[in-house]
Parts: structure tokens; C-alpha cells; sequence
């Protein structure tokens, strides 16, 4: 039995941001519900038929973003009335639309000016910084927006500023010059990923949500582990991953996931915590599992400058690893209590789940699009339409009406491309195609409704992710204007005497601690400007050390004190809040292990390596692993003592950490502890038994 949507919806308020909005009601509503069909379809056109200066979409898409922030987003949560907008937000609502429409209407003047700014500007760019930074606060929270303001000061403050921190200083002209009027600040580097490659996934993911993918993640999931031993906690692994393709919050996927989920392990004998912890650490692996990865790991395009399936392919076995580690740490669990799988009655007709196979197929085409070279924003868009035309097979008239539809499309579209001079292409006689089979639903079917239905969420999505790129812009651009960033990362590599394990020692606990509330997107971008440069300087991999801040910026939403994820799913679990963290803490070890695997061994990146030499390594670090997974929880194949535990933990790392001799500790260590799993055994009172020769038992 799943939580209510009441339920899941008071605990995304209550630990998500992005879910604290107003409920319109009247004229209002349907105004904001027009505003986010705009939005979307502005998105959908600049990046097809209408491109348009980087700058004029980037301020637009900001200005967006502000207008519906203001009047979704209350500015305390007692102003939350329903249906009612306070006066002061209508006036910050008019006041984006200005700033959203400044760049478009004086575009050649900006761009004449060359760097000077007017009065006008000034006070136009200075209302741009003020409504970002209170709109950051309201959609994603109040640390971001401090960081942002601080850095500012920082800025202006700048001979006042101790030690290596002193510069110049920034006077306000140049501020706001730099903030709103280069690509340097505040339509910089994260809102130009932001309203390009972000959207267009951020619509995928709510279309698949319309074409009832997530629900079917959760069918497969438990028709694939559900009988396996502690099948309910497994079940939550696989479909919090599956649901990571389509959900960029840790929180919203612990939410979604994890109403099916977690009461499921409490009904079978899981503890409280422990659910909540297993939803917690699964639904947080979400966004490091590829094709599609958190919002983060698509600003890496631009910081670092390959493209994105380098990045996800790189992204992939560590992934893999992370998931690993928490599907042992969960079976030990099951098997030291004893939990068995589902009842037959809970296990749906795998026949029936696999006939809906095809429902997983825009995600393979996505990551088919990413192979073969297709642009990241072609490649979103085209995913689009695949979803669209995966939800015309659940139609009855499909078989009848919608294949014609799409072979005279398809054929249709062919013969224009030959006859034009433009020749002939697959991909695009089949997206043609697709939109055609699109638009014969429509006068069928009447399937417009879910359509725009779809666009309106992904604008709504997309709400928190303007305002933390936004922000991010702020903090970027002041590290670009004084040269903080490496201040920072020659500071830190000082402090640290060179020493690479204690540099990255240093940048896991900045990550961690900025990460602690804020979203992964601003964490990612402060990190990767001020923490990164330092591990980079030491000769380290530029996608392995910002792989590295993003892994540690994740996994800050279940590391306590402040575990956003892991609180929400003891909302859901009725658990306590700080053991449920500590839990999903606990199964997530591979999560604080893996990061500095990639970074000491580059080859977990399928950089430079061979097929052996991968094969080599990841057998090492499954079996560390195991080791690990059997330390922590206290059972393998039997009860492993206090005496064992210890070695365990200690082999597990040896076998983890990337050289030979560790490697031969550990796999010495390994296989006396197995070898010791079968030779004694436990009786009812916990003494050591050896276990007799079958010569012995026969005699």
C-alpha cells in the first residue's frame, strides 16, 4: 500500500523547496498555468525553428523563471493562502517581466555600449541581482542565497578582505555590469546549460512521467528481485535508479519511489530506519547513474569541454559500484534477519510487465542518440518525440491508424529531403515522421491535453533549477572578476603540503558541507570553480576531479546533520530523521569510497585502460565491496563477529584502494574470511563450531 498524494505531497513541501508553492485557484491559476505552456513552448522553439543571441534567450528565460517564481512561491510559508497572491509579489512579478524583456528590447544598444553601462542599466541590472537572489531564496533555499550574497560582498569588500582573500575590490558599477551584462555572471555559463540542454531534459522527464513510465519502473523492478531474498529492499534499488533517469531531486525521487517502496519493507519486517535509509540512499544514486545524470553533470559540458557522453560513459561504472554496494549491504541485512522476498500475490505476471517493455524505449534512445554523435539538445528533443509516440502505442487506434501515419510521414518526408536537394537522412525522415503520427493523434485521439499537460510540468520543474543557476551565475562570476578561485585552489593545495589524499580529504568536506541544503547544481558550480582548480593542480584528471565534487555535492542529501532525502523518506517511514540519515549514510559507504577510487585509478573512468585491465579492477573493488558490505552490517554467510568485522572493512579498503600490494593484502584478507564463513559456524548460543571432514561426519 503506497503513501496518499496528500502524504507525498506534505513531505515534498516540508523537504524540497521546490514543492512549497500556492495552490492558484480562478483567473490566477489559469494565468500561471499560460505562463508555463509559454515558457516551455519558447524553449521548444529557440532551440528549433527560432534560434535566437545568447544573451536575449538566456535573459528571457531568466525572466521566466522570476515571474513565475513570484507567483507560485510565497515569500514565507505562512503566506502560503490558498488561491491568493500577496501585492508585493504581483509588483516582483512586473518587475521580471522588465527585466526578462530589458535585453531583448535594447539589445543593439547593450551591445554598443561595449562593456559601459548607463543609469538605466545600472538600476535594471541591479533590480536583475536583487529579484535572483530573493527568488533563489524562496524556490531553493536559504544557504545558496547566503553563499551568493556573501561572495558579493566579498567582491566589493575586497581590500578589506584578510590574508591571501585581499584584491582590489569591485565598485558597484562594475558589479552590475559584470552580473547582468557579460556572459560572465548571472546569464553566464549555468543559465546558458540551464535554458538549453537542463529544459529540454527536464520536459523528457515530464513527459515520461505522463506516458506512465515511473509507475512501470516500479512493475519491472519488483517482477525482476521482488521473490529475491530481502526483495523489497532490492526492489527500492533498481526502481530508485531507473527513476534517477526521470526525476534530477534526490528528494522528489525518495518521495515518488519511495510511498511504493519503503511501506512495502515495513510491511515484510525491515526496521523504520532501515527503509527509510535503503529508499534514501538508492534515490540519491538517482542522479549519478547515466544516460541521464543530475542537472549538475550537464554544466560539466561547458567547465570542462567535452561532450556529454563522455561525461556519462566515464560516469558509468562508478555508478554501477555505488548501486553494487548498496545492493550487498542490503542483501546482508536481509539474510542476518531473516527477511525472505515477496508473497506470489504481491509479484505481478512478469509475461504482462515485459509485454510493456517498450516503455523503456526513449531511454534507450537517448542513450542511442548520445552514442552516435547527435547533439545533447538534439538528442533531448528527439527523446521527446520517442516519448510521445511510446505513449500512441497504448492506444487501441495505434495499430490501426498511427503506423500508416508514420510510413507515409516517413516516406513522405524522404522524397521532400530528395526532391529539395537537401538529400536524404533516417533520423530526420523519422522525426518528421513522428511529428505527423503526433498530430493524427490529436485529431483522433484528442491527446493534446496530456501534451500540454506534460509542458507545463517540465516548466514547473524547471523553476528552482533558473533560480540556482541563476545564483550560481553570481558566484561565478566573482570568482571570475577577482581571481578567487585560484586563491582558493593554491591555498588549499598549501594547507594540504601537496599531499593528494588530504587535497581531496579537504574538497570532500567542502562539497559535503555546501552540499547540505543547497541544490547539486549551486553546490556542483562553487565547488568545481573553487575546489577543483586545487585537486587539478596536483595532476589529476579535469573529469575526474569534477566528477569528484559532483559525487560529494550528491551525496551531501544523506549525509547528517542536514540529509534532505534522508529526512524525507522518514517522513515517509515514520522514522527518526538523523538514524535514517545515518543509515543511508552507512549503506552508501561505496558513495564516500568510489570518488577517490576514480581520481587514484582513472581507469574506473575507461580512461586509458583495457579491457583486462578494467576487468581486473572491477573484480577488486566488488570483492572490497563484499568485504566492506559483510564488516558494517555483521553477517556474510553466518554471524561475522567483532574480531571479524574489524579485518573485513580493513580488506575491503585494501582491495578498493588502486595498487598491487593492496590488492594482495586484500585478497589474502578476503579469502581467509570467506574460507572462515564455511569452516566455523555458530550454534545456538553463539560458540564456535568447526565444522567436521565428510570422512569425520560419516565415521
Amino acid at each position: 500500500m503506497s503513501e496518499s498524494k496528500d502524504k507525498q505531497q506534505e513531505i515534498m513541501e516540508k523537504y524540497d523547496p521546490d514543492s512549497q508553492v500556492r495552490q492558484l485557484t480562478g483567473w490566477l491559476a489559469k494565468v500561471a498555468f499560460v505562463l508555463l505552456l509559454a515558457f516551455s513552448l519558447f524553449q521548444l522553439m529557440t532551440s528549433t525553428v527560432y534560434p535566437i543571441p545568447a544573451q536575449i534567450l538566456r535573459s528571457v528565460h531568466v525572466g521566466f523563471g522570476l515571474v513565475l517564481i513570484f507567483l507560485l512561491f510565497p515569500a514565507t510559508k505562512k503566506n502560503r493562502v490558498k488561491g491568493k497572491i500577496a501585492w508585493y509579489d504581483l509588483v516582483l512579478a512586473l518587475m521580471s517581466v522588465g527585466v526578462g524583456l530589458y535585453w531583448p528590447l535594447f539589445y543593439e544598444q547593450i551591445i554598443m555600449r561595449a562593456g559601459s553601462i548607463s543609469q538605466l542599466d545600472f538600476i535594471v541590472g541591479g533590480i536583475a541581482i536583487l529579484l535572483v537572489l530573493e527568488a533563489t531564496r524562496r524556490a531553493v533555499g536559504i544557504p545558496i542565497t547566503v553563499i551568493a550574497i556573501l561572495f558579493l560582498v566579498y567582491a566589493y569588500w575586497g581590500r578589506q578582505m584578510p590574508g591571501f582573500l585581499i584584491h582590489r575590490g569591485v565598485d558597484l558599477d562594475t558589479i552590475v555590469q559584470s552580473m547582468f551584462f557579460t556572459t560572465e555572471g548571472i546569464l553566464g555559463t549555468p543559465i546558458a546549460v540551464s535554458s538549453t540542454f537542463i529544459f529540454l531534459f527536464l520536459l523528457f522527464g515530464a513527459f515520461l512521467v505522463k506516458t506512465g513510465v515511473g509507475q512501470y519502473f516500479n512493475d519491472l523492478a519488483v517482477a525482476l528481485a521482488g521473490k529475491r531474498t530481502g526483495g523489497p529492499a532490492k526492489v527500492a534499488i533498481f526502481s530508485s535508479a531507473l527513476q534517477g533517469t526521470i526525476s534530477g531531486s534526490s528528494v522528489a525521487n525518495v518521495v515518488t519511489s519511495g510511498s511504493f517502496t519503503i511501506p512495502m519493507m515495513k510491511r515484510l519486517g525491515y526496521r523504520r530506519e532501515f527503509a527509510g535509509g535503503v529508499e534514501a540512499a538508492a534515490s540519491t544514486g538517482g542522479q549519478l547513474m547515466p544516460p541521464i545524470m543530475g542537472a549538475a553533470a550537464f554544466l560539466m559540458i561547458e567547465f570542462i569541454g567535452i561532450d556529454y557522453w563522455s561525461i556519462a560513459k566515464a560516469a558509468l561504472i562508478p555508478a554501477i559500484l555505488y548501486f553494487t554496494g548498496i545492493w550487498i549491504m542490503t542483501h546482508f541485512e536481509a539474510k542476518r534477519t531473516g527477511l525472505s522476498g515477496l508473497p506470489d500475490k504481491d509479484i505481478p505476471d512478469k509475461k504482462e510487465v515485459f509485454k510493456k517493455i517498450y516503455l523503456l524505449l526513449p531511454i534507450f534512445a537517448i542513450i542511442l542518440f548520445l552514442a552516435t554523435g547527435v547533439s545533447v539538445m538534439r538528442s533531448a528533443l528527439y527523446g521527446i518525440f520517442t516519448v510521445i509516440l511510446v505513449g500512441l502505442i497504448r492506444e487501441e487506434k495505434f495499430r490501426k491508424i498511427y503506423p500508416i501515419a508514420f510510413v507515409v510521414g516517413y516516406i513522405g518526408h524522404a522524397i521532400y529531403s530528395v526532391v529539395a536537394g537537401g538529400g536524404f537522412s533516417i533520423l530526420s525522415s523519422a522525426v518528421a515522421a513522428t511529428i505527423i503520427t503526433i498530430l493524427v493523434s490529436y485529431l483522433f485521439d484528442g491527446n493534446l491535453m496530456d501534451t500540454i499537460d506534460a509542458l507545463v510540468d517540465g516548466a514547473r520543474t524547471a523553476l528552482g533549477v533558473v533560480a540556482a543557476t541563476a545564483a550560481a551565475g553570481i558566484i561565478v562570476g566573482v570568482v571570475t572578476k577577482t581571481g578567487l578561485g585560484l586563491k582558493l585552489a593554491n591555498s588549499l593545495v598549501s594547507i594540504s603540503g601537496g599531499q593528494i589524499l588530504i587535497t581531496l580529504f579537504f574538497t570532500m568536506c567542502a562539497a559535503i558541507v555546501l552540499g547540505m541544503g543547497s541544490p547539486t547544481t549551486a553546490n556542483y558550480v562553487i565547488t568545481s570553480t573553487i575546489a577543483a582548480p586545487a585537486v587539478i593542480l596536483l595532476g589529476v584528471e579535469d573529469i575526474a576531479a569534477h566528477l569528484f565534487v559532483f559525487y560529494f555535492g550528491i551525496i551531501a542529501d544523506i549525509t547528517p546533520p542536514v540529509a534532505l532525502a534522508a529526512f524525507a523518506a522518514s517522513g515517509v517511514a515514520n522514522s527518526e530523521p538523523i538514524r535514517t540519515g545515518f543509515n543511508a549514510a552507512k549503506l552508501a559507504i561505496a558513495a564516500f569510497i568510489i570518488p577517490y577510487m576514480f581520481v587514484l585509478e582513472n581507469q574506473l573512468l575507461m580512461i586509458d585502460t583495457t579491457p583486462l585491465e578494467l576487468t581486473w579492477i572491477l573484480f577488486t573493488a566488488v570483492s572490497g565491496m563484499i568485504a566492506i558490505g559483510a564488516g558494517l552490517i555483521g553477517y556474510w554467510y553466518r554471524k561475522v563477529e567483532w574480531y571479524e568485522r574489524i579485518p573485513a572493512v580493513l580488506g575491503g579498503l585494501s582491495l578498493i584502494y588502486p595498487s598491487t600490494l593492496s590488492d594482495v593484502i586484500g585478497l589474502s584478507i578476503f579469502a581467509i574470511l570467506l574460507a572462515l564463513q564455511f569452516l566455523v559456524k555458530r550454534d545456538t548460543i553463539g560458540k564456535p563450531v568447526v565444522q567436521a571432514r565428510p570422512s569425520q561426519q560419516s565415521s
